[in-house]
């Protein structure tokens, strides 16, 4: 489907989903299992994750294929499997955003998991599994393609350009973690060199997901909006995480996530979600966002 960016971002702004691991967990999804074999293996509970953002108000949502390139199937042995399992992650997303109008589903592309300064793989190769991914996912007719979760530039800019190539518009999401103020990728890359490289890539989105609470996500989004009239896409964990008694918690709640969120929007984002740690709960939050750009 055919999306014009100006049109659909200019009346407010646009909600995402929340975390998928942690809700696929919740669903009985165990610890070191690959969540995207539960496409062909447990599509309906994939469905109820889906569906469970659609009813919170997500005017966006994601596929279940964040791990789909064949680098980390292989590790379980699904390589062969690339075509299928992400065509039925977009199936299963675009099922559930069909109950609601204008729901749009962007599919996800996450990092391979190996690393090109490590010389255990080409930057040719790296192209190759994301082009790969890519047209499976365009295979199915998404709205868009999000590449998210992204450490190394490189490694982006390739997910990016093989992305480009099935005309589906891009979203680009860099993960801010690291250095004293934790405005770097572990690479080093600041927020306004991201943008740069990820523009010249052709993204048509750019922003950062994951690494960190939404707090530190202000200062980012504002940098970003300094260096570029794109579109910003942040999605933030809710905070960081603790170890209680072997289990991952996050202790912010909805409404604090949601009371920095609405600085998200005075820092110039256009589309705001949650990743690690967020649940339907903070998504519908979020509407408070939406009604303050369109006033």
């Amino acid at each position: 489907m055919s999306i014009s960016l100006s049109d659909w971002f200019q009346s407010g702004v646009l909600l995402l989903d929340g975390g998928w691991g942690t809700q696929l967990q919740l669903r009985g999804l165990e610890t070191g299992a690959h969540p995207d074999l539960w496409n062909l293996s447990q599509p309906e509970k994939v469905r109820e994750v889906a569906e469970c953002y659609v009813n919170a108000g997500s005017d966006v949502i994601l596929t279940n294929t964040f791990g789909s390139t064949r680098f980390p199937l292989a590790r379980h042995g699904y390589e062969n499997k690339v075509e299928e399992i992400n065509r039925a992650g977009v199936r299963i997303s675009l099922d559930a955003a069909r109950k609601k109008a204008d729901v749009k589903v962007f599919a996800s592309i996450g990092p391979s998991g190996v690393v090109l300064m490590m010389g255990n793989v080409t930057a040719d190769d790296l192209y190759a599994a994301f082009l790969e991914q890519a047209q499976a996912i365009a295979l199915e007719q998404p709205d868009g393609i999000v590449v998210e979760t992204m450490s190394d530039p490189a490694e982006a800019v390739l997910a990016v350009k093989a992305a480009k190539t099935t005309g589906l518009p891009v979203a680009a999401c860099m993960v801010f973690d690291s250095g004293k103020n934790k405005d770097r990728t572990m690479m080093g890359t600041t927020p306004e060199q991201a943008v740069e490289q990820l523009t010249i890539a052709g993204a048509d989105i750019i922003g950062s997901n994951c690494g960190q609470g939404i707090d530190g996500f202000i200062p980012i989004c504002r940098r970003m909006r300094a260096v570029t009239d794109l579109p910003i896409w942040m999605k933030a964990n809710a905070g960081l995480p603790e170890i209680v008694d072997g289990t991952t918690v996050y202790r912010q709640t909805p409404e604090k996530f949601a009371e920095s969120a609405m600085k998200l929007v005075e820092a110039g984002a256009n589309f705001i979600g949650g990743c690690c740690g967020t649940t339907p709960e903070f998504v519908a939050a979020l509407n408070c966002c939406r009604t303050q750009k369109s006033n």
